[in-house]
């Protein structure tokens, strides 16, 4: 297998074409596709969220040449690339070492069953209304939940996302039972508007600024924040799941725990 064929592969989950029209609808850039192509066949892929030393070091490991990330392994310009520069080290870390490396980023965010998507489903939802929508996805979504305390919304999260690392805003014995959730830093004055139109009890997203959390509550909207880690990781793994049952050749997922 190639990087063009493991691409193909992965864009039958979240196809460029949506990164794309993400990017011309909402006035945005990504960078989504191969960023480092050694041209050799992979023998073995590691699906990581983030190009990190540790995710290199982990394939390193295992001897696979091939990484798979959801952030962009290279995002702005580059005007070098060397094992010696902060920007590109770990790109030229990776060619270095034979392992070519494929990004997706938006269009995995917003794919149909992407990781916004399983971002409603590890929350409790199952179906609901967007914010963005696009010809083969969306951004942004409005879902019924069970009805229980914010409190007890908040254990049911850390457990289901597996991670300590939440901050939660509003009345405890408040009764969530509509949620609004953006993964990654999707929060802005556009996703609050639509979590206000559609009369949500509780917002989930990461990243989130001071202004954006009390213009939250001042509308009577409690707010969840999960690291922009965890609120990713989850569906990423999900779709690696699904994944490597059409990959012939050997995989691994690598979660880094310190940033869940």
């Amino acid at each position: 297998m190639k990087s063009s064929e493991l691409l193909a592969l992965l864009e039958c989950i979240g196809p460029l074409s949506i990164s794309k029209e993400f990017c011309a609808k909402c006035n945005c850039y990504d960078n989504s596709g191969i960023m480092a192509d050694t041209g050799e066949s992979i023998n073995g892929v590691l699906f990581s969220l983030d190009l990190s030393e540790k995710s290199i070091a982990k394939a390193k490991e295992l001897g696979f040449n091939a990484i798979v990330t959801h952030h962009p392994a290279i995002f702005g310009s580059l005007s070098t690339v060397s094992v010696n520069d902060v920007k590109s080290s770990l790109i030229a870390d990776c060619l270095k070492n034979g392992i070519c490396v494929i990004s997706m980023h938006l269009n995995f965010d917003a794919a149909p069953e992407g990781i916004d998507y399983y971002l409603m489903n590890g929350l409790g939802g199952d179906a609901g209304k967007t914010m963005i929508k696009l010809e083969d996805g969306a951004y942004g979504r409005v879902f019924d939940v069970k009805p229980r305390k914010l409190r007890d919304y908040t254990e049911f999260s850390k457990k289901k996302f597996n991670t300590e690392r939440i901050i939660c805003y509003g009345d405890g014995d408040k009764k969530i039972a509509r949620v609004a959730s953006f993964c990654g830093a999707g929060c802005d004055d556009e996703a609050i508007d639509f979590a206000a139109s559609e009369e949500v009890d509780l917002f989930v997203s990461s990243d989130m600024k001071h202004h954006q959390i009390t213009s939250l509550l001042s509308r009577g909207i409690s707010v969840l924040i999960l690291t922009h880690y965890a609120s990713e990781n989850y569906g990423f793994n999900k779709i690696y799941e699904k994944l490597i049952e059409e990959l012939n050749i050997p995989t691994a997922y690598f979660c880094d725990e310190s940033l869940l």
